[in-house]
């Protein structure tokens, strides 16, 4: 079993490309005969993470990868770390917004995707879309997610997951606006990447994907 998240509208937008492309990104690996579900996080600290773990405990999948909406990048983002942080710029959807809090209290200060991160990159590009290794999820609800998701992995044997962040989809941007965008579909071919490399690769591949700062 194949587990896909993505989260509701927040910030005052009417949708969330995360979403959708979880949707899209089931519905192409259902085709090729592989078990997947789709499960949408509300945008709320603490909150997302419970009903992770309620999904995690339902389905007991293999493989895990969360995708939150980054406004603002041109290209998808595979993840590579997540950070013991919780620092919000702005309240949730339930009006939380915790600053200089812990994901989860006493817990590392971090963990890395266990995710192919490289091999997924390198198949994410062969496909022709714009991909990158990032090396930060924030600290707003998409990294409590994807920190909460590694600390729940942490003690479950032989489940590999990770955290994908999308850009804006065309539709949620006003006429003429200059930010980046990108197509759900081709966020759904990306996960779907990502989760076919998952499934293929044991030992990741070294290449180069840093940054300088």
């Amino acid at each position: 079993m194949i587990l896909l998240t993505g989260f509701e509208p927040f910030g005052g937008q009417s949708s969330n490309p995360s979403w959708a492309a979880a949707l899209h990104a089931r519905e192409l690996l259902r085709s090729e005969g592989l078990a997947v579900r789709a499960v949408e996080l509300p945008c709320i600290f603490g909150a997302a993470g419970a009903v992770l773990r309620d999904a995690l405990d339902e389905l007991e999948p293999e493989l895990v990868v969360c995708i939150g909406q980054a406004g603002g990048r041109d290209r998808v983002s595979l993840e590579r770390v997540a950070i013991n942080c919780d620092d919000a710029p702005i309240p949730d959807n339930a009006g939380n917004q915790p600053l200089d809090s812990e994901v989860v209290q006493g817990g590392p200060a971090a963990y890395f995707s266990s995710l192919p991160v490289k091999a997924a990159l390198r198949a994410v590009t062969l496909a022709g879309i714009p991909a990158e290794i990032s090396q930060t999820a924030g600290t707003y609800v998409c990294n409590h997610i994807f920190y909460t998701l590694m600390h729940e992995l942490a003690s479950r044997a032989d489940v590999r997951g990770g955290f994908v962040h999308v850009p804006f989809e065309p539709g949620q941007l006003p006429e003429g606006s200059a930010a980046p965008s990108l197509a759900v579909t081709l966020m759904a071919e990306a996960i779907a990447a990502v989760v076919r490399t998952a499934l293929a690769t044991t030992a990741d591949l070294k290449l180069s994907a840093g940054t300088v700062h």
